[in-house]
C-alpha cells in the first residue's frame, strides 16, 4: 500500500471513529508501527490530526466547542439528534455520554424542554449550560484529556447511584453479533455503568458505524433498546438489529 493510501485510511479512520491507537492501525495496514508513527506525524505536521501518545485524535478535539466544520458527518449527526428529540419527555432524568452527535442533541434541544441531564463530557455539559430551562448534573472525577470525559472509580459510582429514565449512548462501534465496542477502556467503563443505570438505552450512530468493532466491548446488542441514525428505519443494512428486538428510528 502506497504512503497517500495509508494515510488516507488513517485519516478516514481517525475521523470516523474520533482517536484511533497506532497498534492498531499497524495491524490493520500490515506494517510496522514505526510507519504507522510517521505517518501520524506527517498527518499532525499537515494539520489534517491531532498526534497524541498511542496514536491520534480529530480535529473535533482541538476546539472545546467543536465547530461544525471539523464535525466528521455533521448533517448525519444533526439529524440523529432531531430524530431522538421526541424521545425525550418533561421532568426526565436523561444519562448522555460524549462525542459529537451528543453535542449535537444537546444543542437541538427544544428552549421550553424541562429535564434534568446528566453527563461527564465536558463539552457536552457546556452546551447544556447554555439552555434555560434544564438542570444539569456534572459527574466528576479524573478527565480524560483525550476524550474530555470524567472517567475513574468516582465516576462509575456517582453514576451507580443514579437511576436515569434514558441513555443516549455516543458509540463507536456496532454490530450485530458483537455489540457495542469502542476504543478507550476508562471510557467503556463509563458507558458500562451508565447502561446499567438507565431504564431505557438509546444508541446514537452514524450509517458508517454500523457493522463494524473496536477492540473493548461495551454491551451486547440486547442491552440496547432504541438505534438511531440517519438512514430510514427501513433500511435493509438495519434489519440484523431489528431481528434482535431493537426498535429503529
Amino acid at each position: 500500500m502506497l504512503k497517500q493510501e495509508r494515510q488516507a485510511y488513517i485519516l478516514h479512520q481517525v475521523n470516523l471513529h474520533n482517536q484511533v491507537l497506532s497498534a492498531n492501525l499497524s495491524l490493520d495496514l500490515n506494517v510496522s508501527e514505526d510507519t504507522v508513527r510517521r505517518d501520524l506525524q506527517e498527518l499532525a505536521d499537515n494539520g489534517k490530526i491531532i498526534k497524541v501518545h498511542g496514536g491520534a485524535l480529530s480535529l473535533s478535539f482541538n476546539d472545546f466547542h467543536y465547530p461544525s466544520t471539523n464535525v466528521y458527518a455533521h448533517p448525519q449527526k444533526k439529524l440523529i439528534a432531531r430524530k431522538a428529540i421526541p424521545l425525550i419527555d418533561k421532568d426526565m432524568f436523561v444519562m448522555t455520554t460524549g462525542g459529537t452527535t451528543l453535542i449535537e442533541l444537546a444543542k437541538a434541544l427544544p428552549q421550553s424542554l424541562k429535564a434534568t441531564f446528566i453527563s461527564g463530557s465536558i463539552p457536552v455539559v457546556m452546551e447544556y449550560t447554555h439552555h434555560p430551562n434544564i438542570e444539569v448534573i456534572l459527574i466528576g472525577d479524573k478527565v480524560s484529556k483525550n476524550s474530555k470525559i470524567t472517567v475513574g472509580g468516582e465516576a462509575i459510582a456517582k453514576i451507580k447511584q443514579i437511576k436515569a429514565d434514558l441513555c443516549f449512548l455516543g458509540v463507536n462501534a456496532i454490530d450485530a453479533e458483537h455489540g457495542i465496542t469502542d476504543n478507550d477502556w476508562d471510557v467503556v467503563q463509563i458507558k458500562k455503568a451508565m447502561i446499567e443505570s438507565s431504564k431505557k438505552v438509546v444508541c446514537l450512530s452514524i450509517a458508517e458505524k454500523i457493522n463494524s468493532c473496536q477492540p473493548f466491548h461495551v454491551c451486547p446488542i440486547e442491552d440496547i433498546d432504541i438505534l438511531i441514525t440517519e438512514l430510514r428505519p427501513d433500511d435493509p443494512m438495519l434489519e440484523p438489529y431489528r431481528k434482535k428486538g431493537i426498535q429503529i428510528l
